[in-house]
């Protein structure tokens, strides 16, 4: 993922989350306000409505106790229960209609001890029933009342009823009333649309199109409940209850949260739109100028380093562009530094080289002319003899010196791959590296195939290890073997050519460095030697090896293909 990428995302976070937090809590805090106050409105409508039943049924009770003290003062009751078919029993008869009337009741009803009714207003030809089911019912729950369920003459009555008694004649008789429980009433005492009271008997259709409410959102559910006994004057069997459900309708308060819903995924959308096209042109600002700067330090190495990164920003890019200015600064200069220093190293060690080189090919020069003086003082008589005894090493060491002006004047010359004869060579070295405590004996194969090498390459090759070998008995007496043999390799036939002294050897860190450049022992050894017979064995694709015991001296093989 880019920086831009990676910027944009982040800033749009930064953007959404606070909103969507503060739009989440707003509306868990909304929807726990308006559910208490909810809560507080079921309460106090239970409490209203508790209170409202208990007064209802203190009063009922209240008339019904005037009604009978009334009655039971009435000589008009009394002759008509204790006389037969007169006057007075139609106006007993009459009595509950007018009483009902007058007392604003919507059920009146008058019974014997016996359960037989002798006046009813609420339905005047129920007389003479016998029905003492009802007021056993109420006065179980007296304390309470209860909902009963009365005929009409035209329709049922659902009702809240108490009862009251009076004794007349040494008889006892039960007044029963009530008044009318109706949906009108009942929806008074809500305070609003959103909570209701629904009276429910038993396990009706009603109460089963409202359960309570719970994790689903539903339209309207039952959220509490007040009990009352229940009596149904045309039912057998045990009495029912009756209940009394306070419902609250979640549609408004879904509503409303629906409503901030919306107006939160419309700020979000806004802010989402606003925050991306802040967000991305903001991430272009600040990756602008960084992609520029990679761009231009990925461009940057040691064979380019004009690369400019000036800038009059005064911000933290402008900073690190200035950074990475000085730095390439200071890469030109160290740059133009190191080529200055590998220069001059190029031509210490080619000096070094053509020097070393140039004493190898000076030393049987050397050796001849030290030789001829010393015949000079001693012998004079033979130094004509001598000279031309001598004279082919003066010449093959001018030839030598003359081939390698030739190949330093060629500076990096085309490598020759002519055929040779090692053995020769090898021949020539002997005769012109000969010094008074070395003997140097040869031990060579006859015949012996030419080999793939320049004569002059192999020369110096050959020319270094026999002076690293004589140098190495440290001018005590010695021997040096130059031995040279043909064996067959998984690569071809190559050409085997050793160097063995028996000087002082090397020890192992000495064996391990022993082919690194300017690596020697020798006080004014150059450490030349070795690495430059590496490197021409390796031009020749051939290999060198080193065999070397402290004491006991030192044992250099080259192995070079054949011709």
């Amino acid at each position: 993922m880019t920086f831009r990428a990676r910027l944009t995302i982040g800033m749009l976070a930064a953007a959404l989350l606070p909103i969507a937090i503060f739009g989440i809590g707003v509306r868990r805090e909304m929807a726990a306000r308006l559910n208490r106050q909810a809560d507080r409105q079921v309460d106090a409508l239970v409490n209203v409505l508790r209170a409202d039943l208990t007064t209802e049924v203190r009063d009922t009770r209240a008339r019904l106790g005037a009604l009978a003290h009334q009655l039971a003062a009435d000589t008009r009751f009394r002759l008509a229960v204790e006389s037969g078919p007169s006057a007075d029993r139609r106006w007993l008869l009459d009595w509950a209609v007018e009483a009902m009337r007058g007392t604003g009741l919507a059920m009146l009803q008058v019974q014997d001890s016996a359960g037989r009714i002798v006046s009813s207003g609420h339905f005047r030809n129920d007389f003479d029933r016998l029905d003492p089911r009802l007021p056993r019912a109420l006065a179980a729950a007296r304390a309470t009342g209860a909902v009963v369920r009365a005929r009409l003459a035209d329709g049922v009555l659902q009702a809240l009823a108490g009862v009251d008694s009076l004794t007349v004649g040494g008889r006892r008789y039960t007044i029963v009333g009530a008044r009318a429980l109706d949906s009108v009433r009942l929806a008074n005492l809500s305070p609003n649309s959103e909570i209701g009271v629904v009276l429910v008997i038993g396990d009706s259709a009603a109460r089963a199109r409202l359960p309570a409410c719970g994790a689903a959102v539903l339209p309207r559910c039952a959220v509490a409940e007040l009990a009352l006994p229940y009596f149904d004057d045309s039912a057998d069997g045990p009495g029912r209850s009756a209940r009394f459900l306070v419902t609250r309708d979640s549609g408004p308060i879904e509503a409303l949260r629906r409503s901030v819903d919306r107006w939160l995924l419309l700020a979000l959308g806004v802010t989402l739109v606003a925050a991306l096209g802040l967000a991305t042109w903001f991430a272009g600002r600040i990756a602008r100028p960084i992609t520029e700067l990679a761009d231009k330090t990925a461009r940057v190495d040691l064979d380019r380093l004009d690369q400019e990164f000036a800038t009059d920003r005064d911000d933290e890019i402008g900073a690190l562009a200035r950074l990475l200015d000085a730095m390439t600064s200071r890469l030109r200069s160290g740059a133009a530094r190191l080529r200055e220093t590998e220069r001059r190293a190029t031509v210490g060690d080619l000096s070094r080289q053509i020097n070393h080189d140039i004493k190898n090919g000076l030393a049987p020069i050397r050796h001849v002319v030290r030789h001829l003086t010393e015949i000079a003082e001693r012998q004079p008589d033979q130094l004509a003899a001598i000279f031309g005894e001598r004279r082919a090493t003066l010449e093959s060491s001018v030839e030598y010196l003359d081939g390698l002006a030739r190949n330093y004047a060629k500076l990096s010359p085309a490598l020759d791959r002519s055929s040779s004869d090692p053995n020769a060579i090898l021949r020539e070295i002997a005769a012109a590296n000969g010094a008074a405590h070395a003997v140097i004996e040869l031990r060579l194969a006859e015949p012996m195939p030419p080999v793939r090498a320049d004569p002059l390459v192999l020369r110096r090759i050959l020319e270094n290890l026999v002076g690293n070998a004589v140098d190495a008995l440290d001018g005590r007496p010695g021997r040096v073997i130059l031995s040279s043999a043909a064996a067959d390799a998984p690569n071809g036939r190559r050409a085997c050519l050793t160097v063995a002294d028996s000087g002082r050897g090397m020890g192992p860190e000495e064996l391990d460095r022993s082919f690194d450049d300017f690596y020697t022992t020798k006080a004014a050894g150059t450490g030349l030697g070795l690495s430059v017979v590496r490197r021409l064995v390796t031009d020749l694709g051939g290999s060198v090896r080193a065999e070397t015991m402290p004491g006991q001296g030192s044992t250099f093989t080259v192995e070079i293909p054949t011709a």
